[in-house]
């Protein structure tokens, strides 16, 4: 029988992870209140985390700004795309990276 757990992310119940997703605090809390869903999802914008940025995450710094961006993403403000960010699809018309605003700079 699966465990569940009150999702952080999902605001609800929903099956939890099978394990803690990696040692120390962190870990625990993600395996405490992390739904293995809302994990998939963590997966996923981290991916775009670490092509963006090209984050090195054998490296120790690279590690630190992956932990940070995952504590931000669930008990912090949300975790952001950055600002350069532009989702794979058309509806941008090819623009690019353009100057629409979004701010980011001083990073």
């Amino acid at each position: 029988m699966s465990r569940t757990v009150h999702c952080i992310k999902l605001g609800q119940e929903s099956e939890g992870l099978e394990k803690p997703p990696f040692k120390g605090e962190l870990g625990q809390k993600g395996f405490d209140t992390v739904s293995k869903a809302a994990w998939r999802q963590w997966l996923e914008h981290s991916k775009m985390l670490i092509n963006e940025y090209r984050l090195d995450v054998t490296s120790e710094n690279g590690q630190r700004i992956w932990m940070t961006e995952l504590e931000k993403y669930f008990w912090g403000e949300g975790g952001t795309k950055p600002a350069e960010y532009v989702a794979p699809t058309d509806e941008h018309g090819g623009h690019g990276h353009g100057g629409h605003g979004h701010g980011g700079h001083g990073h």
